[in-house]
């Protein structure tokens, strides 16, 4: 206790505006735990006519607007220029310069249009400015009524203070964090901040106050507060501010947002780490070429040939083919409902090693329904999911179901009870059914709609006369309906209510029954541990002159009519998803909102962890762990219920400290923070704005079957690029040989830097892309997630690089040297016939790394195996020899790229010269198998 009293000291007191103290009232999370003297004393305020004009001037000046505020981004021109900042293009620009300052203009042009082509790219896919904190902002922004003065004011939400009286109806937005002080059947939809699923309803004793509630009572069990951002459902409520503006939940969250930095992606993080060891690698080649040719040749040659090693050891053409790639497989996901932000998210989401889910719409269905019903001693299962009224209702899932005329007389006045005590309705959008109201009560209506019973036509015979609206303190709805002969009340509430007022139940000829209170309460024990929700229904005959219904006529005379079991059931989709990605090698752990019951079973039934325990942890749990404790919980866990904010970045920060790469699902504005913080965060097409901005995809169809079949797409882009990497770099590895061989030989250089620009820029791009549209190959979901750490070239990539490489810097030197030595041969010819067999050979090469001559061997061998990425590839390779005649053939190019026109022969020549390429191909695949 003496804790606590602590806590409650440090809150400054507000009294005539204005102590000066060093802990701010709003930095306190103890205002659940005050009562309602000691808040008004602590916040200098008054329960009857709020603040004084001038107290609401002074607090305005002290604390600011309410609402959010966020660190400025970067100006476009800074981005711009951010964007040379990479290894490889500095070096670039370096070369460009040394070429312009001894009078090489064009080849400094070309150099310097090469890097700002990839500069402009990565700027354009670069993710916009983060807009989380302005739609954080948006998400306060509204109108509220205050008692100021003793009147009563509607103002912007902005000009709150602390210690605002503030007014609260159905329909309205929490402009700030409050502290109730008097509710009426308060219910306020705060799932974006705590995860809950369904509306709080804000508990209030006898005289409308709120409870006083325990200091560590956890934010989503906090009765007596309402949060920014929160939408009213029902009823109304007094309160007073105790934070605005960025001191909110909502603004602490916004905070969070601002300490994470954005975290580089697996891609980015390897593609970096290959840049600076191919940096090191390149500079010290260029230095050996510059100084070996100053003993050799005059200063301008040993110039170009560094510049020359330079151009060709650095795959130019890489980001650019890169960036299609991973272009190609957003499109690849926005046809399966998964709409990417960023592009690296690509290929991290095809590495995900675990997936942090959502509960509510994405592993569940996000409609409520009635799955089990109970009474007359008897079990009922209710077939089929959401509000269609496709399903059926079957004793002991025996087969037939049952219908209007066939439905025992227990069973018949429980359903209409539920259709006809309910102030909701359902309507068919397009072809999906939706409710109109609450969730629970389109449960209702539903089931009811199963067994044949419509909810227009009993209105029409059951005419409603009056009702007892839903009060979360006597916890129960009664409707009062006019019947012939008598009047009928029916009630639906929870357990505790009905049962205490019912002491008979109805029997299955209609007669009534003594109520077994330990039979019923032992079936509401067995369907709470499968998850469900359960409501119980009771009636009542009244006289037929009776048209009103008050509380005291459920106080006694209550027939027990059974009980309805409800849950928002999991996506047959999702399942299958679920196990899909386990055999992937792929956790999948739920961290949600909701109650821990509800999660855990709704775990089990998704089969989270086959034949083992479902291991479940609350924010509680987390809260009092050490940091070793949580790493093993966050291993051991499966489920995390109740969890805050804080906590689920501590969950995604620990399994990213153990090596995991981690994919986190949410759709609230508490999840914004986690979002940002994963490798790749998932948000909900149907979510908020703040979580929108804040994650690197959206889910258009709020499935979790459709993050698995991104999953497949991530998986295939990379394979893709993979593909991509060695098809580029055993071209940079000829040339880059080439040069240096050239130099320590002391011979001419068989290809100069503007050419090498041109096979790396237009014919290594041409000839790339297609590898982008590459179907994914079969099995892929069957292999485990690659290793987090492995980098683009593991050891068999190198051999394969190398391997080729040689060939092709073979290929390049001879035809040079024989051309060139030959009495018809000039160095421009000897030049463009090596380059020209150099891109044949490239072509054969690629035929061997695409899955297109794979297909064509299974096609013709009978399979039924559809043959993909044909008329990409026959585009590109198409498109490359266009080029390459141009290259050749165009006096225009000829004279700026100094290259020669070929004959007939001698393109033969370059064809007979390329055919080796087959059998090196062959020998790589056997080692470093392609697909």
């Amino acid at each position: 206790m003496a804790d606590k009293l602590t806590a409650i000291a440090v809150v400054p007191s507000y009294k005539n505006d204005m102590t000066s103290q060093t802990v701010s009232p709003v930095s306190s999370p103890m205002w659940h735990h005050l009562s309602a003297s000691q808040l008004t004393q602590m916040l200098g305020s008054n329960l009857q006519r709020g603040l004084t004009i001038q107290e609401v001037l002074d607090r305005q000046k002290k604390h600011g607007a309410n609402e959010l505020t966020g660190k400025k981004s970067k100006p476009g021109w800074l981005k711009f220029i951010l964007q040379f900042n990479q290894p490889l293009i500095i070096i670039l620009v370096a070369a460009g310069i040394i070429k312009a300052l001894i009078g090489e203009w064009l080849n400094a042009s070309v150099i310097w249009g090469v890097t700002t082509t990839n500069a402009t790219i990565s700027y354009l896919q670069e993710a916009k400015a983060e807009g989380a904190i302005a739609a954080l902002a948006h998400a306060m922004t509204t109108e509220a009524t205050v008692i100021r003065d003793g009147k009563k004011l509607r103002i912007s939400s902005k000009e709150l203070v602390p210690g605002d009286l503030v007014l609260l109806t159905s329909g309205d937005k929490v402009p700030a964090d409050l502290r109730l002080v008097k509710v009426r059947d308060l219910q306020i939809d705060e799932s974006a901040l705590t995860g809950e699923s369904v509306a709080i309803a804000k508990e209030a004793e006898e005289n409308g106050e709120p409870p006083i509630l325990e200091v560590e009572t956890p934010l989503a069990e906090r009765g007596n507060m309402a949060y920014a951002g929160g939408f009213v459902t029902f009823g109304q409520g007094t309160g007073l501010v105790t934070a605005i503006g960025n001191e909110t939940e909502t603004g602490k969250i916004s905070q969070l947002l601002e300490q994470r930095v954005d975290l580089t992606t697996p891609l980015t993080r390897k593609f970096n780490q290959f840049s600076q060891n191919w940096l090191f690698f390149v500079l010290g080649m260029a230095t050996l070429t510059f100084a070996v040719g100053l003993g050799q040749r005059s200063f301008n040659d040993a110039i170009e040939a560094a510049v020359a090693l330079v151009v060709g050891a650095i795959p130019e053409g890489l980001p650019a083919v890169i960036t299609v790639t991973l272009a190609v497989g957003v499109s690849r996901m926005a046809k399966r409902h998964a709409i990417i932000r960023k592009l690296p998210a690509v290929e991290t989401l095809g590495g995900a090693t675990v997936i942090c889910s959502d509960k509510t719409g994405t592993l569940t269905e996000n409609q409520m329904t009635v799955q089990q019903i109970y009474v007359d001693g008897e079990s009922y299962t209710v077939t089929g999911g959401g509000y269609s009224p496709d399903g059926e209702i079957l004793l002991r899932d025996e087969g037939g179901g049952m219908k209007d005329e066939t439905l025992p007389l227990p069973l018949r006045d429980c359903l209409i009870a539920g259709v006809v005590c309910n102030d909701s309705h359902l309507e068919r959008e397009a072809a999906r059914w939706m409710v109109v109201g609450d969730p629970t009560e389109g449960a209702l209506i539903t089931s009811g709609s199963k067994a044949g019973l419509d909810q227009a036509d009993l209105l029409r015979s059951l005419p409603r006369l009056d009702s007892i609206p839903f009060e979360s303190q006597f916890q129960y709805m009664a409707t009062l309906h006019q019947s012939r002969g008598e009047n009928l009340l029916y009630a639906k509430g929870s357990v505790e209510s009905m049962l205490s007022r019912c002491q008979v139940a109805l029997g299955v000829e209609g007669q009534t029954v003594e109520l077994d209170r330990p039979l019923i309460e032992q079936q509401v024990d067995t369907m709470a541990k499968q998850g469900l929700r359960v409501l119980a229904f009771a009636k009542k005959h009244v006289s037929d002159r009776q048209t009103t219904v008050d509380h005291s006529d459920l106080e006694t005379g209550l027939v027990f009519l059974g009980l309805q079991g409800m849950i928002d059931p999991p996506r047959p989709e999702a399942i299958a998803a679920v196990h899909a990605c386990q055999s992937a090698g792929i956790q999948v752990k739920m961290i949600t909102g909701d109650h821990i019951g509800t999660a855990t079973a709704i775990a089990r039934r998704m089969g989270f962890r086959k034949d083992r325990k479902v291991k479940a942890f609350t924010g509680s749990d987390l809260a009092a762990m050490n940091p070793s404790e949580l790493a093993n919980a966050v291993e051991e866990g499966v489920v995390f219920a109740r969890v805050a904010p804080e906590q689920k970045l501590r969950l995604v920060e620990a399994l990213q400290f153990r090596g995991q790469v981690v994919a986190m699902t949410g759709d609230g504005v508490n999840d914004a923070p986690a979002l940002k913080q994963a490798d790749i965060g998932i948000a909900m097409g149907s979510g908020t704005e703040v979580s929108k901005e804040a994650a690197d995809m959206l889910l258009t169809d709020d499935n979790f079957a459709s993050i698995e079949a991104a999953v497949e797409e991530g998986r295939s882009v990379y394979k893709n690029l993979i593909k991509a990497i060695c098809f580029i770099l055993p071209v940079n590895g000829g040339e880059s040989m080439t040069i240096l061989i050239s130099t320590l030989l002391g011979r001419e250089l068989p290809i100069l830097s503007l050419q090498i620009l041109w096979l790396n820029m237009l014919n290594s791009i041409t000839m790339t892309v297609p590898l982008s549209f590459e179907p994914k190959s079969s099995g892929v979901m069957k292999q485990p997630p690659r290793p987090v750490n492995e980098p683009f070239l593991t050891p068999n990539r190198i051999k394969r690089i190398l391997a080729v490489s040689l060939y092709n810097w073979t290929l390049i030197f001879g035809i040079f040297e024989w051309v060139r030595q030959a009495p018809w041969g000039s160095i421009e010819l000897a030049r463009t016939m090596a380059i020209q067999a150099l891109v044949m050979g490239r072509i054969f090469y690629l035929l061997s790394i695409s899955q297109l001559v794979p297909s064509l061997i299974a096609k013709w061998s009978g399979a039924k195996e559809k043959v993909s990425g044909a008329p990409a590839l026959a585009v590109g390779i198409g498109l490359a020899i266009v080029l390459q005649i141009i290259f050749s053939n165009s006096t225009f190019i000829n004279q700026i790229f100094k290259t020669a026109p070929m004959s007939l022969d001698q393109w033969l020549v370059c064809f007979g010269a390329s055919l080796p390429m087959i059998a090196i191909a062959y020998y790589v695949n056997r080692f470093d198998p392609p697909n």
